[in-house]
């Protein structure tokens, strides 16, 4: 038997053996979960649980599943980050054997208990259960102990761009603005943005206030509309007189009448018969 069998055997038996274990892990051996759908973490918060855990250890332990070269990490991540801070080499954990789809529910899970993700990482997590492991919204909300509608609102709000996204949340308004925000017309939403933010507007007002502008856009695009209407009719008028002008050179008595009665303008040109009135040239 060769070495390098032996040392896989040796391997393969080493995991059956910690499998459902909790075993100490070097903090270095330790790869980020890839599914992780927290993308923040706020540094006053992993700063209070690295003192914490210097004083009183890691209580619950983190979970991980074997890889290629040490274990990736399925849940407990802000506890790896505050126990590097702390200064821990290892850490407990318990080793699980489970697929990459189980593992990014499990780490989505994890934190919408704990309310660790805003609603937009929330959303951009199921949205990548649905998209990486084809999941459909059934299965999401079966998964995560929501009502499929929740979900489907949920998926709604990606549709505001990256931009508005950091607004929102750097201001710390609520998933119900950010549903409201997007009964604006897309090109309103930075403008509505920015009264909801300046004005601290209720989702209520928001929504009243987006009523409002899209009501006075309505009426400016009429009033282009008109404007642009009315530049077509000079233009016309003008070739008209024009033309008029043109016949009265070739020595036709061309005679025009405009008169405008009951909102509508009447343009009558009168012209002499062949042979009849025409003036010398």
């Amino acid at each position: 038997m060769s070495i390098i069998t032996k040392t896989r055997e040796k391997t393969s038996a080493q995991n059956v053996r910690e499998l459902g274990k909790v075993v100490e892990i070097p903090v270095g051996a330790i790869f980020p979960n890839p599914d992780q759908p927290r993308k923040s973490f706020n540094t006053e918060d992993l700063t209070r649980l690295a003192k914490s855990i210097s004083q009183d250890g890691i209580v619950q332990p983190l979970t991980v599943r074997r890889k290629e070269g040490g274990y990736e990490l399925v849940s407990g991540e802000r506890r790896l980050r505050a126990a590097k801070l702390a200064g821990f080499r290892s850490v407990p954990c318990v080793v699980v054997d489970i697929s990459d789809s189980r593992s990014a529910v499990i780490a989505i899970i994890e934190n919408i208990q704990r309310a660790e993700l805003n609603f937009f990482e929330e959303a951009e997590a199921i949205s990548a259960l649905i998209t990486k492991y084809g999941m459909t919204q059934e299965d999401c909300a079966i998964r995560l102990g929501m009502a499929q509608s929740t979900v489907a609102n949920k998926l709604r709000i990606l549709k505001l761009s990256p931009d508005l996204r950091k607004v929102i949340v750097s201001n710390g308004l609520t998933e119900r603005h950010a549903r409201a925000l997007l009964k604006a017309d897309e090109s309103l939403r930075e403008e509505v943005l920015i009264k909801i933010v300046k004005d601290r507007l209720t989702v209520d007002a928001a929504e009243k206030y987006i009523r409002t502008l899209e009501k006075n856009e309505r009426i400016r695009q009429s009033y282009r509309r008109r404007s642009a209407a009315l530049s077509d009719l000079r233009l016309f008028f003008n070739t008209v007189d024009k033309a008029v002008q043109v016949i009265k050179l070739a020595g036709v008595d061309a005679r025009v009448k405009k008169t405008k009665k009951d909102g509508f303008i009447e343009y009558v040109i009168r012209v002499p018969e062949e042979g009849e009135n025409r003036k010398s040239v």
